[in-house]
């Protein structure tokens, strides 16, 4: 039986705590979110962070300390973006990956982001590519527009694949200005996919659903989070991002693909294991989000760009 690997992003960079009190953003929240995410089925973390003023923030130290919290309080894999906020310098982006974290976004061309312009030239998406690899860091490759999948293909042609082999990329479908969150939006982007890579699909805002429901469909695995929508039914804010993973995994079991064990998705993926040795285990073997339910209960989790 196949399984669905399970992201989650609970915070993102254009929410307001004001507006979203729900919405993790000091460490201590970001932590018990993850705890309570891993137990449901989730296998990786796509982190945002933010400041004593709960703004977006790429601060060195907060990133290294966030790090440091999550890989000694879970085995998720730690994905940190490099997109930050749209108004983030290139400079501090890069310098994201000196928190050495398993993974981190590449976005692969710039998009209308609303009525703002998420900037991604070239010879920044070529530096950030390399140094991942230097560094052993699994990049995200993500996806706004089918256009930025055919710069993919000329990057892995002219600079190498990613460091541990497998090219995995990120379709973030319904942002305005990007491609639309339509089945036949994402079975375009599949089939433009580079041969022997794999995918996660993000739904944005009502958009949620549809393409969750199609990335299943397409053989596909997920990405759900506050990050991505605030809403869990027309009139029904989310309450938390344990939520949106609860309805992820059930759906993935409905059809048949469970989420897929953290163990199998480092394997996956070829994330090289910086785990403290008390907290390396080796990958499940079909026990899965079960066993990651009972051990985080005993410990005090809530088991059940």
């Amino acid at each position: 039986m196949t399984s669905t690997l399970l992201t989650v992003a609970p915070t993102g960079a254009e929410s307001a705590k004001a507006d979203v009190p729900a919405l993790p953003v000091t460490l201590d929240e970001l932590v018990r979110t993850a705890r309570e995410c891993e137990a449901l089925g989730a296998a990786v973390i796509h982190v945002h962070i933010r400041d004593a003023e709960a703004q977006p923030t790429l601060d060195p130290a907060r990133l290294v300390d966030t790090v440091t919290a999550l890989r000694e309080s879970t085995d998720l894999i730690i994905q940190l973006s490099t997109g930050g906020a749209v108004t983030d310098p290139e400079a501090d982006r890069l310098r994201v990956l000196d928190a050495d974290p398993d993974g981190a976004s590449c976005s692969m061309g710039t998009v209308n982001f609303g009525s703002d312009v998420f900037y991604n030239r070239w010879d920044f998406i070529v530096e950030l590519h390399t140094r991942m690899r230097d560094r052993q860091i699994v990049p995200e490759y993500e996806i706004f527009d089918l256009g930025q999948l055919t710069s993919l293909a000329r990057l892995l042609d002219r600079h190498g694949l990613p460091h541990g082999g497998h090219v995995h990329c990120d379709l973030v479908m319904g942002v305005p200005g990007g491609m639309p969150g339509t089945p036949q939006a994402l079975v375009a982007a599949v089939q433009a996919l580079p041969e022997g890579a794999t995918f996660s699909a993000t739904g944005v805002g009502r958009s949620t659903l549809p393409v969750l429901l199609a990335a299943l469909s397409a053989g596909g695995h997920l990405r759900v989070g506050m990050e991505d929508t605030l809403s869990y039914a027309p009139g029904e804010p989310v309450r938390d991002n344990a939520q949106l993973v609860a309805r992820a995994a059930g759906l993935a079991r409905i059809a048949q693909r469970p989420p897929m064990p953290v163990g199998d998705a480092r394997a996956m993926l070829g994330v090289t294991d910086r785990r403290p040795t008390g907290r390396q285990v080796a990958p499940d073997t079909g026990s899965g989000a079960d066993a990651t339910v009972t051990r985080l209960g005993a410990a005090g989790g809530r088991g059940g760009r």
